[in-house]
């Protein structure tokens, strides 16, 4: 890939400190979910790549018989990709040990170093670029599932779930962060997901409102389980949740 410079698995896979400070890019459920601690995070991009729903899952957000999709990067020269960057203390061991777990062994993913540039805090002010550490699933992966017509693919989002919960929440709350968070931001394929799976969740009768609504309750559940009361209660995001029955 002309954009970005692999990392030797045998550099950073099993590495778990670091010399410096690092910043990690996250353009799909790394966005509202990181899952380690960070000391710092700002909305950003990269520049040269588009998402797309071209990677298939079969752990967090579907099964082995049924599939999901989640988000990846395609190189695009004219593409920009929105998303978040978190920076990671240098004595933080626990970081890259968990998202080679959740982004390598079981997404599928590889890591790369790619520049990120934060969004600018003022229309006139500029914003210097950051060397990152990205993930990105290329098709020569096993979970690798490509381009498909844009309703069959919202059709799949729809109909699958994983141990994370429904793969419609992750798209969801993707779309939901980039409205939130970047409205000025111009995404067409998760857009026009997001408006196919509410229209398709309408037609079956199916309440995303009561979906998303569940999935919360299990990692809420799995939280109280591992967790001491209100460690990480400043962390539990906000439900912003719709019903299309209504």
């Amino acid at each position: 890939m002309n954009n970005v410079e692999e990392i030797k698995r045998n550099d950073m896979e099993g590495q778990e400190t670091k010399k410096e400070p690092f910043w990690i890019f996250g353009y799909g459920s790394l966005c509202w979910n990181p899952g380690f601690e960070y000391k710092q995070s700002v909305t950003g991009y990269v520049k040269g790549f588009s998402r797309r729903f071209w990677q298939g899952n079969t752990t967090h957000r579907g099964t082995e018989g049924k599939p999901g999709r989640v988000a990846t990067l395609i190189e695009d020269k004219e593409g920009i990709t929105w998303g978040k960057a978190f920076l990671v203390a240098a004595e933080n061991n626990a970081a890259l040990p968990y998202l080679s777990n959740r982004e390598c062994q079981l997404g599928g993913y590889r890591i790369y170093t790619v520049n990120f540039y934060p969004k600018p805090f003022l229309p006139s002010s500029s914003s210097d670029k950051k060397d990152a550490l990205l993930y990105i699933a290329v098709p020569e992966n096993k979970h690798w599932l490509g381009a498909a017509p844009l309703p069959e693919i919202a059709r799949q989002i729809l109909e699958c779930h994983g141990s994370s919960g429904p793969n419609a929440e992750y798209l969801l709350r993707l779309a939901d962060f980039m409205r939130e968070e970047i409205p000025e931001a111009l995404d067409e394929h998760l857009f026009s997901l997001e408006r196919l799976v509410r229209k398709f969740a309408g037609d079956m009768k199916i309440c995303l409102r009561s979906l998303m609504g569940e999935a919360q309750e299990r990692r809420e559940e799995k939280v109280e389980a591992t967790v001491p009361s209100n460690q990480f209660a400043s962390r539990v995001p906000e439900k912003k949740l719709r019903c299309v029955n209504m």
